[in-house]
């Protein structure tokens, strides 16, 4: 039996690992297709592309986890059985319960992987991507100020260097005009600056040294001089137009959620809906890990009922499978968002179901019995294929 719990779990982890790849590939890819607006321009090596995939990387495995874990189960066992391996094992006397301790320390193993994710890995992974995006524009995009180039970039604003030091920031011979305030027109020049990224603030901050400021109310033109002035160029508005929010509950660290969770002042800074987002996300944080356990729990007994299917069609099976769990669980995160039903009970129903589904499918898979509609359904099935 160790030879065969070692085999079964040698193919769910390259199965696991080539399905998790292709998905997340495929969402990333798809990802970063809505900031080509802002990446279009940018002088990115392959490296700075790559540290990108990665910062988005823990955001979606929050929710790949499960489907790859599911998938690679249900195609172990599908195989198996369409194989005759299963019937081999158990004419020697296993049972498909002595089976079960591959497929569930693995999904106990991506259990906890996932749970990582969402307890440490959505935060990090979303911060230093926004990090990273504010530094790219500050130095590889045309956003970046460059000698002899008037930037017209951030609307209201005009921004000319006549020298430029992209790696230090320094600039020489500055000047900026800010119409931005319909009331007055401001206008700054300065023989010297520098350009420091901010990313806390979402923003890069235009820090000006020794200048003037030429402001014009109407007829009026007010002259002012000054040691250091600085004007904020706003990035954070611009990745609040590609989706990406400054205080979203599903980008914040599980440890800032419970603290928003306990804390009424600190939740007062939400309006109601996003209270509630933050009391639904958290329960989700812990629901999604265990998923992985449950689906990968819930596939055995599928894949043992549907062994006459080829592979092909056992994925478009399983992912049709998910796709009813990511629906239940939709509706219930609009439920626990609407109050209809307490979030911490809304969002925990997808699993419970799936969880008492499964385990009636598993005790009838070993009585080697098909419930009566799984046999109407494979007939169906069956028809259209000779059909």
């Amino acid at each position: 039996m160790k030879i065969v719990h070692r085999q079964i779990f040698k193919e769910q982890f390259s199965l696991f690992v080539l399905i998790g790849s292709c998905l997340l590939g495929l969402i990333l890819v798809g990802r970063l297709l809505q900031l080509r607006e802002m990446l279009l321009s940018q002088d990115l090596g392959v490296f700075d592309i790559l540290k990108l995939f990665f910062y988005l990387s823990p955001v979606f495995l929050l929710l790949l986890t499960p489907i790859a874990c599911m998938l690679s189960i249900f195609l172990t066992f599908l195989r198996m059985s369409a194989d005759r391996e299963l019937t081999a094992l158990k004419a020697s006397g296993v049972s498909l319960y002595q089976l079960l301790f591959a497929p569930l320390v693995f999904g106990g193993m991506c259990s906890l992987f996932s749970l990582y994710i969402g307890l440490f890995g959505v935060s990090w992974g979303m911060q230093q991507f926004k990090n990273s995006l504010i530094e790219f524009a500050r130095t590889k995009t045309k956003l970046s100020l460059q000698s002899g180039v008037f930037n017209q970039e951030f609307p209201g604003l005009t921004i000319y260097a006549q020298k430029v030091n992209l790696e230090t920031g320094d600039i020489k011979f500055v000047f900026v005009q800010d119409k931005t305030n319909k009331a007055f027109t401001t206008t700054v020049i300065a023989p010297e600056g520098s350009v420091i990224t901010d990313a806390e603030n979402e923003q890069i901050k235009v820090l000006f040294k020794n200048g003037r400021i030429f402001r014009r109310v109407g007829e009026t033109l007010d002259i002012l001089h000054f040691g250091t002035y600085s004007v904020r160029l706003p990035l954070g508005k611009m990745l609040r137009k590609l989706g990406f929010e400054s205080t979203s509950p599903k980008e914040l660290s599980f440890a800032r959620l419970l603290e928003y969770d306990s804390d009424p002042e600190l939740m007062k800074e939400f309006d109601q809906t996003r209270q509630l987002k933050v009391k639904v996300e958290i329960q989700k944080r812990l629901a999604l890990p265990l998923a992985c356990l449950i689906l990968g729990l819930f596939s055995v007994p599928v894949a043992c009922v549907f062994h006459a299917f080829k592979q092909q069609f056992g994925i478009v099976l399983a992912l049709g499978v998910f796709l009813v769990y990511y629906s239940l669980l939709s509706v219930a995160e609009s439920l626990g968002e609407s109050r209809i039903v307490p979030p911490f009970v809304g969002v925990w129903i997808p699993n419970l179901l799936f969880l008492g589904v499964g385990l009636i499918f598993l005790r009838q898979a070993v009585r080697e019995r098909m419930p009566t509609g799984v046999l109407w359904l494979l007939q169906k099935l069956r028809q259209r294929s000779v059909a």
